[in-house]
């Protein structure tokens, strides 16, 4: 059978299995990676040997360039910055020690265990460092986890793989050189470190505002806007990688840009180009199941699978559960995030740069990656949709309101409570809503104390206090606040109106809550309940 008809059903099963399986999936503890990596390793060497492939596979080097340049553009564009500019060394604090943390102890346990060299084992604790955001999908879409949460982990997903790439890539070099390359090192790091990043800034923003030019003036179809996207990637990526520096590096940056420099991409884009890039990474994990079918019969199989358990169970939960001390969240946030951290394609890919710079021994670090990947893939993939629910219902049955529950964003977490916010009585607010330009007024209580409530302030509005980014985005800005939640738990108020003084309202308080108010004045059945546009 040709290689050409092998190429056209391996992708018409991609985009049948995804669409068919899709409801299966939403609903059943299994994941999209698991059923294409488990395809790929039934039609693969190892299996019916329907794909014949090998490290060096052009298809497989195609497919999985694609995939990494257009994953990392669309999580730079993607990126908050509004929630970064206000404290951007949170994350960077955070994350980065964290992410430092996990590649140094995986490279002790992998010198430890399967005998790599120093700079093989870093190597490996660097490619098994980035997190694969596309079994976090599904606990990012999941509204009934605390929004804070939810963007902490999208956050890493985002900016994970822009710490430990230049990493890698610098690995590598050291690598390729002790192998008696040679190697100008001051250029080298400046083409990395400096002009990738800058080319990708300077692609990305001419780029997208030359569309915006156009389509504002001659009015472009959105569907070639979406066409434009993808060529704006592959454009980036092309740049970077004439000027001899890092083409996926210059892929992330120009995304970036497009935020930095707030310039516009049709919506139209981010869907195609999402779309697009769905498929291609279901694609490459039917290939590099295919691959693994055959290479993970070559490395020792049990010290493979004793660093899996011991990176995935305890480097990464432990690194995370440190780092994570200063955030005010429950004990349960911490796990839950620690545990969240599935390696998988972003993995593979990172592991088949090593193989293109023809490195040592660069068969066998793409054997343990893929087994740790295969580790990961599956018990995070089984896991996701129970452990889920599991917190949604803890976070739901809990008496006291999650820490995590009274932030919307990532950077509020490290932020000091707001005993400071101004706070009205209930008498105040009922003057004030008798007056000629009355308050708005929230009704911020936990998921919990909401459903234990008997009633809600009349005429108030019933938004999540981990949701106000998004209800705010919308708000008038010409009235005044008032949010309120349930004594003796006035966290979740003071919060909301610190958060919305922050962007740029006249928000208060409501001193003793809701409880406060149904002692003196009546109440009404739980009623208007505004839902927030739900992020991505």
């Amino acid at each position: 059978m040709s290689e050409l008809v092998v190429g056209m059903g391996i992708i018409a099963i991609v985009l049948t299995v995804s669409a068919l399986a899709s409801g299966l999936v939403e609903r059943a503890p299994l994941s999209f990676p698991i059923i294409f990596l488990g395809l790929g390793f039934l039609l693969g060497g190892g299996g019916l040997k329907v794909i014949e492939i090998d490290l060096h596979n052009s298809l497989l080097e195609i497919v999985a360039t694609v995939s990494l340049a257009l994953v990392l553009f669309l999580d730079a564009v993607k990126l908050q910055l509004d929630e970064l500019r206000s404290d951007w060394r949170v994350p960077f604090l955070t994350l980065g020690p964290g992410t430092l943390m996990v590649i140094g102890g995986i490279a002790v346990a992998a010198y430890l265990l399967v005998g790599t060299t120093p700079i093989q084992s870093l190597l490996l604790g660097a490619i098994l460092a980035s997190t694969d955001p596309v079994v976090l999908r599904d606990i990012v879409r999941d509204e009934r986890i605390p929004r804070s949460v939810r963007r902490a982990l999208g956050i890493e997903a985002g900016m994970n793989d822009i710490v430990v790439l230049p990493i890698v890539l610098i690995l590598i070099a050291l690598l390729t050189a002790q192998a008696g390359e040679s190697m100008d090192w001051g250029s080298f790091l400046l083409r990395i470190l400096i002009l990738s990043p800058l080319v990708g800034l300077v692609v990305g923003g001419i780029g997208a505002n030359l569309m915006g030019r156009a389509d504002a003036r001659f009015g472009i179809r959105r569907e070639y806007q979406a066409l434009y996207g993808i060529g704006l990637v592959l454009a980036a990526f092309a740049a970077g990688q004439m000027i001899n520096g890092d083409g996926f590096l210059a892929a992330f940056f120009a995304g970036l840009a497009v935020t930095l420099f707030n310039v516009s991409l049709c919506d139209c884009f981010l869907e195609y180009g999402e779309v697009t890039a769905e498929m291609m990474m279901l694609l490459a994990f039917v290939l590099f199941g295919a691959l693994l079918s055959t290479l993970l019969g070559t490395i020792a199989i049990v010290p493979a699978f004793v660093l899996a358990v011991i990176g995935l169970g305890f480097i990464r939960p432990f690194s995370l559960w440190l780092v994570l001390q200063r955030a005010k969240m429950s004990n349960t946030a911490r796990l839950f995030m620690g545990w969240f951290g599935p390696r998988g394609l972003n993995s593979l890919l990172l592991a088949l740069l090593v193989v293109q710079a023809n490195a040592p021994d660069a068969e066998g670090i793409m054997g343990i990656t893929g087994m740790v990947v295969v580790v990961s893939v599956i018990v995070h993939g089984v896991s996701a949709t129970p452990l889920a629910s599991y917190y949604a219902r803890k976070v739901a049955a809990a008496k006291l309101t999650m820490a995590e529950e009274r932030e919307s964003s990532f950077v509020g977490l490290f932020e000091p409570d707001a005993n400071e916010i101004k706070r009205i009585t209930s008498d105040e607010l009922a003057t004030q809503l008798k007056g000629e330009t009355p308050p708005l007024v929230l009704d911020v209580r936990s998921r919990a104390h909401f459903e234990s409530d008997d009633g809600q302030i009349p005429g108030s509005i019933r938004v999540l206090p981990d949701q106000i980014e998004e209800w705010a985005s919308t708000a008038p800005k010409d009235r005044p606040i008032v949010a309120y939640c349930t004594c003796p738990d006035e966290a979740s108020s003071g919060r909301v109106s610190r958060r919305l003084q922050a962007l740029g309202f006249q928000a208060s308080a409501l001193k003793g809550g809701y409880n406060a108010w149904r002692a003196l004045y009546p109440i009404e059945p739980k009623g208007m309940v505004l839902i927030p546009v739900p992020s991505p």
